[in-house]
């Protein structure tokens, strides 16, 4: 499993943003072994994170080479004041299941 998390402060969205931002999203969820996905922003909101999870790093690349999502990567600076971006593989997942998440749980109950 693979993860790519999309960090970044926002700026001022336009409709081309939120019109772009529909199309990207609707092909990261159609794309064949796209996971899911959880967000989260800091208490101030200045900085955002969308971590996406995919089942393979060439599931992951299929969203890198969408058309959509390469005109985005080319106009950011109109819409964030900057973003940074991590790429993980998931060695290890674990939790005491109060909750589900996107990635499993390895721990055994006990």
């Amino acid at each position: 499993m693979f993860s790519a998390a999309f960090i970044w402060e926002p700026g001022t969205y336009d409709a081309e943003f939120n019109e772009l931002n529909a199309l990207i999203e609707a092909a990261a969820t159609a794309t064949p072994g796209f996971l899911g996905v959880e967000e989260w922003k800091t208490e101030d909101g200045k900085r955002r994170n969308a971590t996406y999870y995919w089942d393979t790093l060439e599931s992951l690349k299929a969203l890198w080479a969408h058309p959509k999502h390469i005109e985005a990567k080319q106009k950011y600076a109109q819409w964030y004041h900057g973003y940074h971006v991590v790429i993980s593989e998931v060695i290890k997942s674990y939790g005491d299941a109060a909750f589900t998440h996107v990635t499993p749980s390895l721990r055994s109950a006990a």
